[in-house]
């Protein structure tokens, strides 16, 4: 998904050099005798799809990396990175790394023998202490690690301005059940209730993508979802069935929707809660990612996070099915394996660097050793509190499907949205793409 662009981890050094690598020079190479440390120079070369803010955090990430190993950083964006990854790959030409948004690209591209495994390179029972298991699998092919997680966030969250909703009157409910009937009553009362964009560019409807996945958790469990994701059940399984129609339930009336059906479509996912500050509200409850705090606070400098704004996960469906979270992450990955490339990797699992992105806000850690102080504010602190205590999250469905699935799954959300009577054709040829991609 492009939402990065709008928003938009140490070698195994041997001895006692490792304790001084993880606590603060992990930039640095280290000679075969005696530990020595050396500067490294030189240049690694990184691809990826952030600008603006993400970009000068991700500078700011990497700042102390240049500064201890004299090596530069060198960034290069660009819209449509897997199609310019795959270019440049196949013409010998790729990155030393590239930061992929989503984890789905990796198997492609380790199928193709491109990118470089990380286990040798970095200290596995480490990462997994500080990381947890599921964040390695995340990036992982067979038994093998291929990638690591700069930034996270956490996703299935309810945006919603407490004052707004206590002049309703009303709380926050806590069954999906309540949530329903809340959206039915303020529509009744010539309210809107939900503020939805699934505008993105070429990945428009990954946000309602979004929203089927955290619904599919919640109805179905995370065993299900794991075999959906893989393609060992069908799109047209009931419990898949049921999920898109829960979203249809809000989703696809433009009674609950600002704009209605055509304002859904046409209006930007980063753009879509600012109605929720207009007096009256242009609506009540936003459904995205942690990520979508930072830019509601560049649009509002002043609001108060806690207090003007908070959030809630969207409620529980079944009291008999585990609760788990759905997150995101920008992966970084291995092309070209460099002295340069192998510390940056390094450098980039610690807490310390971890820490530097998130004190500026717009990006959560999955690293357990990044304190919650580092935080700025309440919200965000409850929302890494969250992920990094989560025992089984579970990534973005369309994140984890191939790309041929990921982009037949955009477009069929949107086809969803204008003609909810298309569902069961719709879940059909998804079936039929996922079942043609696997076979491949």
């Amino acid at each position: 998904m492009r939402v990065a662009t709008r928003r938009r981890q140490y070698e195994r050094c041997g001895g006692a050099a490792v304790a001084v690598v993880l606590l603060a020079l992990c930039s640095v190479a280290y000679s075969a005798r005696g530990g020595t440390a050396i500067p490294l120079g030189g240049t690694v070369a990184v691809l990826g799809v952030w600008g603006g803010s993400e970009l000068e955090s991700f500078r700011a990430m990497v700042r102390p990396f240049e500064e201890r190993s004299r090596s530069r950083v060198q960034f290069e964006g660009t819209r449509d990175i897997n199609a310019v990854l795959t270019a440049r790959a196949r013409g010998g030409n790729p990155p030393d790394l590239a930061v992929l948004p989503t984890p789905g690209q990796i198997p492609g591209f380790v199928r193709e023998g491109r990118l470089t495994a990380l286990d040798s390179l970095v200290d596995l029972p480490a990462l997994r202490a500080q990381y947890g298991q599921n964040w390695l699998d995340f990036a992982g092919v067979g038994e093998k690690l291929y990638g690591i997680f700069v930034k996270a966030a956490l996703k299935g969250l309810v945006w919603y301005k407490p004052a707004a909703l206590h002049a309703v009157p009303a709380s926050f409910p806590s069954t999906w059940d309540a949530l329903v009937a809340l959206t039915d009553r303020l529509a009744a009362s010539g309210k809107t209730p939900w503020c939805i964009g699934l505008e993105s560019g070429a990945a428009s409807g990954w946000p309602a993508t979004d929203w089927i996945a955290i619904l599919m958790l919640r109805s179905a469990g995370p065993s299900v979802y794991d075999r959906w994701v893989q393609h060992q059940i069908p799109w047209t399984d009931p419990r898949v069935r049921r999920a898109w129609s829960l979203f249809g339930g809000i989703g696809t009336l433009p009674k609950n929707v600002r704009g209605g059906v055509q304002g859904e479509l046409a209006i930007n996912f980063a753009d879509a809660p600012f109605p929720l500050f207009a007096s009256p509200p242009g609506c009540y409850f936003h459904l995205q990612g942690s990520f979508i705090q930072d830019l509601i606070r560049s649009q509002y400098p002043g609001l108060r996070p806690g207090v003007d704004l908070s959030f809630d996960p969207i409620p529980i469906l079944d009291r008999s099915i585990p609760e788990t979270v759905e997150v995101a992450g920008d992966v970084m990955v291995m092309f070209r394996e460099t002295p340069q490339s192998r510390a940056l990797i390094r450098y980039l699992t610690t807490a310390e660097a971890q820490a530097v992105w998130v004190r500026r806000g717009g990006a959560l850690s999955p690293n357990r050793r990044v304190s919650l102080s580092a935080y700025p504010d309440p919200l965000s602190r409850r929302a890494a509190a969250a992920l990094t205590a989560a025992s089984a999250p579970r990534f973005g469905a369309s994140d984890l499907m191939p790309p041929p699935v990921n982009s037949t799954f955009l477009a069929a959300t949107l086809e969803y949205v204008q003609h909810p009577d298309h569902l069961d054709q719709i879940l059909r040829e998804m079936d039929r793409v996922a079942t043609e991609t696997a076979s491949r």
